[in-house]
């Protein structure tokens, strides 16, 4: 099985993981920090905005299972692709919304579905996520690894990722893994 990789950052990684970990077809999904310029960055680095770095996944994925564009579905239903560098009450240059393509397919995939959503206007306001090609990517520390699998009951978990949870099952049910 060839599997394909997707990165996506969409606010605090720990939401934006808990989605993708739920999706059928998705192998591994690794929180980290990519789109920056400091070399080897650190959760503590990120946070003052000045690395350049976005919090992010890399999703790991059988493309035989679940499409990108699937996955870009995925990604523009469960946070607001409208504000800039910031979701909810996360706010720089780290919490952006950005897509890191890893070829021309998947930049052609992610250019067309943004276009597709401004022209019907799902949003009430014009979509500022940005579409880079991808860089290097730098897992963050262990800790944020499956932070909310590990950490349900945290107040953030509960009030922030389970209601975005929720709303990914009702909304998407056919990626749900079964």
């Amino acid at each position: 099985m060839a599997t394909s990789l997707a990165t996506f950052g969409s606010g605090c990684f720990w939401c934006t993981e808990a989605v993708f970990q739920q999706i059928r077809g998705v192998e591994k999904v690794v929180s980290g920090y990519s789109g920056g310029k400091m070399l080897s960055p650190d959760y503590k680095a990120v946070c003052t905005g000045k690395t350049g770095h976005a919090e992010c996944v890399q999703v790991t994925f059988d493309p035989d299972v679940v499409s990108y564009q699937e996955l870009l579905n995925a990604f523009f239903k469960t946070h607001d692709p409208t504000t800039l560098n910031q979701q909810g009450a996360d706010r720089g240059t780290q919490y952006r919304s950005v897509i890191y393509f890893h070829d021309d397919t998947q930049r052609e995939l992610a250019e067309a579905y943004r276009d597709r959503l401004n022209e019907a206007g799902v949003f009430p306001s014009s979509i500022v996520t940005e579409i880079s090609s991808a860089e290097e990517f730098f897992p963050a520390e262990d800790y944020h690894q499956s932070y909310f699998m590990l950490n349900s009951g945290q107040p953030y978990c509960q009030a922030v990722i389970a209601p975005k949870l929720m709303k990914f099952q009702k909304e998407l049910p056919d990626l749900l893994q079964r």
